[in-house]
């Protein structure tokens, strides 16, 4: 029987969760260090750059060493014509220096290149600053819920040390029964509240894992117990300067300005990359030998060949191609489109981040009060009968409100953070110096 539990204790151990605490540094820290989706962003430009590197190659020559051998039996033409009977056999050894430059369209291709590097390492930080956002977020989540065990937890206490007085009571014959059934039923729907908050919890620290890239098996355990209001700066500006701070800023302007940009070189390409010749030239160093019949390579000497030449392409893909610069002309006209949709967009993004922020800051003010008075309630009622005055339901009611004040002034809390951490973002911010409120 040992033996069975010790088996079954190694099998389960590597279900049982292990604790680590966590705080909101670390997750900013690890946010943007592990996340797969910047870290295929960074593969992206290694992509581009290897691109536009491999486009900058084409300004130089390349080298073709090899040899050859050819043998001809029987009939073939002659220069003039005639049909002749011969045995001829001849051996190449050597290397051909060769270039093909295309000046224009190696130009243009190397600046679109450079437009595309740039294009992708902006892409990198708009992953890198959604991926933050991603893990403020569920860390948000994850401290609220929590918050919202502690609180369940002392509505259970509340509602237990309650439902033993009115227990007392009852036994001693001042009391109804059926009020003690009363206060046992709100002990149990706290009890389920409070296994309802432990699995929320457990499940957003799961989320939390995951964005961060953790083993979700380790519960995450936020260093703030509970939820505390933060700030930043941005939300006492003006909303028309944050605006005009957010166009400025944000990676996705610099990203669209850049693929703009490529595509304006592009449309430069099209129309006067064709204009500029082909350059083709090749020098071919080496030997050759062979003859008639049983020569073979014994007549091998040196051999050298020189070529140059300049030409245009007429046509598709060259000059009076009227498709290929429409096609530019259209790629520029859409991403000025999307320029002014994105300019519009991120511009709704800092109205609503700035609305929510100070909305929540009223409500926050709005559920303190609502909090503190809850509580008076409940201590008011808890005296009342303490004199013989108050009633079971009406105990029972103030329990119920300042539970339901105490996961309200949470949920406001969270929302308020939230709110603030995507102004900054908004904005084009870094998400890193918040101050709390106390």
């Amino acid at each position: 029987m040992r033996t069975v539990l010790c088996i079954l204790s190694v099998l389960c151990a590597p279900l049982v969760a292990a604790e680590q605490p966590i705080s909101l540094p670390a997750v900013l820290r690890l946010a943007g260090a592990k996340n797969l989706d910047v870290k295929l962003a960074a593969e992206r430009v290694a992509e581009a750059q290897a691109q536009h590197e491999a486009a900058w190659m084409q300004w130089f020559p390349y080298v073709t060493p090899g040899i050859s051998f050819r043998r001809h039996e029987g009939n073939i033409q002659t220069v003039d014509g005639q049909i002749i009977d011969a045995d001829k056999q001849s051996l190449t050894l050597g290397a051909a220096v060769t270039m093909q430059l295309e000046a224009g369209e190696t130009y243009y291709k190397n600046l679109v290149g450079k437009k595309l590097v740039r294009v992708a390492e902006h892409a990198v930080e708009v992953q890198r600053q959604e991926s933050i956002w991603q893990a403020v977020n569920a860390y948000f989540e994850t401290v609220r819920a929590q918050a919202a065990v502690g609180v369940a937890a002392e509505a259970v206490k509340v509602a237990d040390d309650y439902a033993k007085q009115v227990k007392q009571a009852v036994d001693a014959g001042i009391a109804f029964k059926g009020d003690a059934f009363r206060a046992a039923a709100q002990v149990e729907r706290n009890r389920l509240v409070q296994r309802q908050a432990r699995e929320q919890q457990r499940i957003a620290a799961a989320r939390l894992a995951q964005v961060l890239r953790i083993s979700p098996i380790v519960e995450l355990i936020p260093d703030d117990r509970t939820p505390a209001p933060v700030t930043f700066s941005e939300s006492s500006r003006a909303l028309s300067q944050l605006a005009a701070t957010a166009i400025e800023r944000r990676p996705e302007m610099a990203m669209n300005a850049e693929q703009l940009a490529a595509a304006i070189a592009a449309g430069e390409g099209a129309k006067w990359a064709p204009v500029v010749p082909t350059l083709r030239a090749e020098v071919f160093q080496g030997g050759l030998g062979g003859g008639t019949h049983d020569d073979g390579p014994r007549k091998f000497n040196d051999s050298a060949d020189y070529s140059i030449g300049l030409t245009w392409r007429i046509g598709p893909g060259g000059l009076f191609d009227r498709s290929r610069e429409q096609l530019a002309n259209s790629k520029q006209r859409g991403l000025s489109i999307e320029r002014d949709k994105l300019r519009d967009e991120i511009t709704r993004q800092v109205v609503e981040a700035h609305t929510r922020v100070h909305s929540l800051a009223e409500q926050l003010t709005h559920a303190r009060a609502a909090l503190s008075a809850a509580e008076q309630a409940l201590k008011l009622a808890r005296e009342r009968k303490a004199f013989a005055v108050g009633e079971v339901l009406e105990n029972i009611q103030a329990e119920q409100d300042l539970t339901r004040a105490r996961l309200d002034y949470l949920n406001i809390v969270t929302e308020n953070n939230r709110a603030q951490f995507l102004l900054r973002r908004a904005v084009g911010g870094t998400p890193t110096a918040a101050s709390r409120k106390k």
